[in-house]
Formats: structure tokens, C-alpha cells, sequence
């Protein structure tokens, strides 16, 4: 008999969904890892009830219904900010706000009583633009304006990507990589641009030219 057991090896020494045995440990049911990185002894795995165990995880919770529910959270109005989107569930997985309990890493299922937690919290939107990077047209909804606004503020450098992502646009024929901005650098744009008319930029007409195209004209004959 096997002295020390994974996430994996203690599921199946207990019959129960690794998921369970995954929740278990985050939650505190039972003991961290005792005999190494991400090891239990066996004294720890024969230990815990298998009933306990597998009673303790309701769901999981895949990332499309905690994507909904955190969108439901913000509550209404929710003026320049884009849906959750699916990823955002990785994210918060990979800051520890979230438990993964199994799924694809960008996309896990996680624990509904944690997304409740997270779901009441005040400060939830602070919460998401810390720790949720945004693609570009999340960035420009986030910001209220057009995408190809976005665009201009990003050749003048008023913005870098944090991060990129490669996402497979079947229809497109292939993988395509997307820059990923920081939600907290876009949301302070107007404050650190304050001689930017925001509110011009925000109710431009499709097809008007931007006020940033002169903008960045200036830019370029002062050479900065």
C-alpha cells in the first residue's frame, strides 16, 4: 500500500470525484498537504470521511455559470463595463480567489459557494479590474468608446499589454494572438489623460473622424 497520494491517487484510495478531494483541501476539511508539494500521507487520506468528503463539493460550477452570475452580481446599470467574460473564471483561479476544481485551466470549474462569496462582495468591481486583464474590444466598451479609438490610444501609447492570449478563430482559419490589457490602466485613462474631451470621445458617430487622429499628429511633430 502506498504511503503518499496525490490529488488523483487520494480521490481514488476514498471513491470520490477528485473534484471533491480537491474542495476538501481548499476549504479546510482536510489537512494541506502533509508529505510534500501537493502529497498527503496516508494516515491524512485514510482520515477523512469519504462521505464528508464527497457531501462537502456542491457542483462543480463550470466557468460559464460563474461568468454569468458575477455579471448578474455587478448589478445594473453597468455603464462602460463589458460582461465577465469565460476567462475572467482562470484568472481569478490563478490569483486564488477561486478554487480550481477541475476543467480546462483557462476555463475551470470551481466551487459555487466560493463564486458566492466573490459575487457578494462590495467591492467586486474593483475585485475584477485587478485581477481580470481585458482584450482589446472589452477594453474599449470598459472605456466607453469605439474600438478603433481604443486603437488610436494604444499607438500613442497611452496604454501597454500586460499579456497576451492565443485564441483559435476556427472560422478565421487559425490561431490569432490578442494583446490583453490591464482593467485597472484602462478604467484610469481618463484621469491620467485629462485633456482628452472623454465625453466627445464617448458620443462620436460611427464613421467620424476622432479628435485623437489630430491629437496624434501633434504628438509626432513634437517628436515625443
Amino acid at each position: 500500500m502506498r504511503e503518499t497520494y496525490d490529488a488523483y491517487e487520494a480521490a481514488g484510495r476514498l471513491r470520490v470525484p477528485v473534484a471533491a478531494w480537491r474542495w476538501a483541501t481548499a476549504s479546510g476539511l482536510v489537512p494541506a498537504a502533509d508529505a510534500g508539494p501537493g502529497r498527503w500521507s496516508r494516515i491524512t487520506v485514510e482520515a477523512a470521511g469519504p462521505e464528508a468528503v464527497r457531501a462537502a463539493l456542491r457542483g462543480p460550477a463550470g466557468a460559464s455559470w460563474v461568468a454569468d452570475r458575477l455579471t448578474a452580481a455587478l448589478g445594473e446599470p453597468r455603464r462602460f463595463r463589458p460582461p465577465v467574460p469565460l476567462s475572467a473564471v482562470g484568472h481569478l483561479v490563478g490569483s486564488g480567489l477561486l478554487t480550481y476544481l477541475g476543467g480546462e485551466t483557462a476555463y475551470p470549474d470551481v466551487h459555487p459557494d466560493r463564486v458566492a462569496v466573490r459575487a457578494r462582495r462590495r467591492d467586486l468591481p474593483a475585485l475584477l479590474d485587478r485581477h481580470v486583464p481585458l482584450g482589446p474590444d472589452q477594453a474599449a466598451r470598459r472605456l466607453g468608446v469605439r474600438r478603433t479609438d481604443f486603437d488610436q490610444i494604444v499607438r500613442l501609447g497611452w496604454i501597454t499589454p500586460t499579456g497576451t492570449v492565443d485564441i483559435d478563430y476556427k472560422h478565421h482559419g487559425g490561431v490569432t494572438t490578442v494583446p490583453l490589457y490591464s482593467a485597472e490602466d484602462v478604467a484610469l485613462l481618463p484621469t491620467v489623460r485629462p485633456a482628452v474631451d472623454w465625453h466627445a470621445l464617448r458620443i462620436l458617430a460611427p464613421g467620424r473622424r476622432s479628435p485623437l487622429h489630430a491629437l496624434a499628429g501633434s504628438v509626432q511633430e513634437r517628436g515625443v
